[in-house]
């Protein structure tokens, strides 16, 4: 009598291999965002962030050619998800509120970046960060146009709009004119020349708006 054959074994799940590649990825933003804060730029190496992340270098090798690369992406996603918990999830791109209110608009704004800047997730790579690109002319021009030009441009749209709502004279230029309140904020949190608040902010853009003579 012939040999019954073993019945057919059920398949098994094909693992996603996309949620695999996105857990990794997201496990490299991690550690770089880590190491970069605790140890700072110069002695984050691309080693490094592979073992803090439980993945081969040339999977990091892979996809970024650089650490640098690595940090500037994590970077960009640590601003996603920032942006997806505070309820912007499913946007195609960010704004600032035109609630018809500049001040209000850009004390609100200005007020989110406090938390930002204070949130320790984001305060510690970040600074480390900023103050190697004062150092390392590329990294920082890579800084600046990758993260900070397209947050600048939210500020220059929406006080375009000002202009054309005749809130803001025609004749500034917006780019010039979102450095009175940013600026100030920026060099404040990088030389702990004082405490930064809401309140703090809040008198930027009062002094901004409406300038330092007398009315």
């Amino acid at each position: 009598m012939a040999a019954q054959k073993p019945a057919h074994a059920p398949d098994k799940p094909t693992p996603d291999a996309t949620r695999r590649s996105q857990r990794s990825r997201q496990a490299i933003y991690d550690a770089a965002l880590a190491l970069v804060g605790e140890a700072g730029y110069p002695k984050t190496t691309i080693e490094g962030i592979a073992a803090r992340a439980g993945v081969g270098k040339q999977t990091i090798y892979r996809w970024w050619s650089s650490k640098a690369d690595v940090l500037l992406e994590a970077f960009l996603d640590l601003g996603d998800r920032a942006a997806r918990a505070a309820g912007a999830e499913g946007q195609a791109t960010y704004a600032i509120p035109d609630t018809g209110d500049l001040a209000a608009d850009l004390k609100a704004v200005l007020r989110a970046t406090v938390d930002e800047l204070r949130d320790p997730a984001f305060e510690v790579p970040s600074r480390a960060l900023a103050a190697e690109g004062l150092v390392d002319e590329q990294l920082g021009r890579r800084f600046v146009a990758k993260l900070l030009e397209p947050s600048l441009q939210l500020y220059v749209d929406r006080l375009r709009s000002a202009q054309a709502a005749g809130q803001v004279r025609t004749d500034i230029d917006p780019r010039i004119g979102l450095e009175l309140f940013v600026s100030p904020l920026a060099q404040r949190w990088l030389q702990h020349t004082a405490p930064i608040s809401y309140e703090y902010t809040d008198t930027l853009v009062d002094y901004a708006l409406h300038g330092l003579a007398p009315r």
